[in-house]
């Protein structure tokens, strides 16, 4: 784990500008999430809107929306594909984001064109130096 201050940044993720997080799983799929930066920012989250199961994104559309005592916030998809699965703990708990946001990912997606698009996100070391600019 690296530490920028009070956030958190987990190795081996990849990361967007918009504080989302992308786990590779070994079958090829990834789980999607939003960081320890993005929930502290957000405060107490009371409700997460899901995405559909068979949702097709391109990177950079809205996948959901997590809503804060704060704001309602846009979760941006950081790669292109299928969502095959959301986590349904989350329409119950989506105080599980705040207590464990890498743990608590909200979509699974069978991506389309991943190592093209990997190399567009940041691992933990660039994120971390992202975080120092903000």
């Amino acid at each position: 784990m690296i530490e920028v201050g009070e956030y958190k940044i987990k190795e081996g993720l990849y990361y967007t500008k918009e504080h989302e997080w992308v786990q590779v799983l070994e079958d090829g799929t990834v789980l999607v999430g939003i960081t320890d930066y993005a929930q502290k920012e957000l405060g107490d989250l009371a409700y997460v809107e899901l995405p559909e199961v068979g949702k097709v994104v391109e990177k950079g559309d809205v996948l959901c929306e997590v809503e804060s005592v704060k704001a309602v916030s846009e979760v941006y998809a950081p790669v292109s594909g299928e969502v095959i699965e959301v986590n349904e703990e989350l329409a119950d708990s989506p105080e599980k984001i705040n207590e464990d946001p890498y743990e608590a990912w909200i979509a699974k997606i069978k991506p389309k064109n991943l190592e093209e698009e990997l190399k567009e996100l940041m691992d933990a070391k660039a994120y971390a130096e992202y975080l120092k600019t903000l």
